[in-house]
């Protein structure tokens, strides 16, 4: 037996000398687990400040702060529930907008446009993600804003103004900012990201299942319906809840066009506002200590409690699905 060969080779005329060698695992463990620690730690601080900052709102208002609709600096009376309703609204709205169009998109990126098209619109979708939300709410006011005033809510109005039950939906005057408006500049926003994150998810698909479906004669509705998202399920809701998060923390571009107004009505077309777009008008004017100040920070934490139980409650059903998927298979 040759001794030599289990030796280790000398580099550069140095013998290593046994158990000296540093494969660098326990370095980057170390990193890798402060990195997890240290993630934890930030989002417990944030959500430290802001719920001991909310505190005094609460001790003031109690359970009315989260029913009440008044939002008066004057009397110092503050209530969460219009931006709260203005909030949820607005992102629903633009959700049940952005998610048929993004999922749309990224089914005929992936399956059905050409290579080279879809290269180019893919990148275009990706540069739109990018574009910083002050622009979409300038664009929105000067471009959604004079037509929503001058056609879309008089011809709303003249259609439905009569319907008992979708008159409420078209009242008000013709501002041209409100609910609608801001649903449909939220979903021009969050549409490419979304995109971007269910063209990643089918591109990813193991192209055997498209084809072995279209082989057996399934129409493409057919292999959508029963390949395309059974397999893609969990990234398609996690796409819609990046959505969903961008859309209820979005602030400038909602404050371009919701029309600033602390009050809940049911119309579409009827200005409101939202948590977001609240905090950063009345931040700045806000004394430290004051109540008015608290009560911004307990709608921060609002907002926060508001994203978790919209992400828990995904989870939950995207459970729920894969569990009957496993069932009815």
């Amino acid at each position: 037996m040759n001794v030599s060969a289990t030796q280790p080779v000398p580099v550069d005329g140095v013998k290593p000398r046994a158990g000296t060698r540093f494969t660098g695992d326990p370095l980057f463990k170390a990193l890798v687990v402060a990195t997890g620690i240290g993630v934890l730690l930030v989002l417990g601080a944030i959500i430290a400040v802001i719920s001991i900052g909310g505190i005094p709102a609460f001790k003031a208002f109690g359970l009315r702060f989260l029913i009440t609709a008044v939002w008066n600096p004057v009397t110092q009376h503050f209530g969460a529930a219009a931006p709260v309703f203005g909030t949820l609204a607005s992102s629903a709205l633009g959700l049940i907008i952005a998610v048929p169009l993004a999922f749309g998109t990224a089914f005929w990126l992936t399956a059905l446009a050409p290579p080279m098209l879809a290269s180019v619109i893919g990148m275009a979708v990706q540069l739109l993600a990018a574009v910083p939300s002050i622009i979409f709410g300038m664009w929105g006011f000067f471009v959604l804003v004079p037509p929503m005033a001058h056609y879309v809510q008089p011809m709303a109005r003249h259609l439905f103004g009569h319907v008992p039950g979708l008159s409420a939906l078209v009242s008000g005057a013709p501002f041209g900012t409100g609910l609608l408006t801001a649903g449909l500049v939220l979903a021009i926003m969050i549409m490419p990201s979304i995109t971007a994150v269910m063209r990643d998810v089918f591109t990813s698909m193991p192209t055997v299942l498209r084809e072995s479906a279209y082989g057996l004669g399934a129409t493409r509705w057919e292999v959508m319906r029963q390949v395309v998202l059974p397999w893609s399920r969990q990234g398609v809701v996690g796409g819609i809840v990046l959505g969903m998060g961008r859309a209820m923390g979005e602030t400038m571009a909602v404050t371009f066009v919701i029309g600033d107004s602390n009050h809940i009505g049911w119309s579409l077309f009827a200005p409101a506002n939202t948590i977001a777009s609240l905090i950063a008008l009345e931040f700045p004017e806000s004394p430290a200590g004051s109540l008015k100040l608290a009560s911004l920070m307990a709608l921060g934490a609002i907002l926060m409690a508001i994203s978790f139980v919209t992400l828990w409650c995904s989870r939950v059903l995207l459970a729920r699905g894969e569990a009957q998927a496993g069932k009815r298979s």
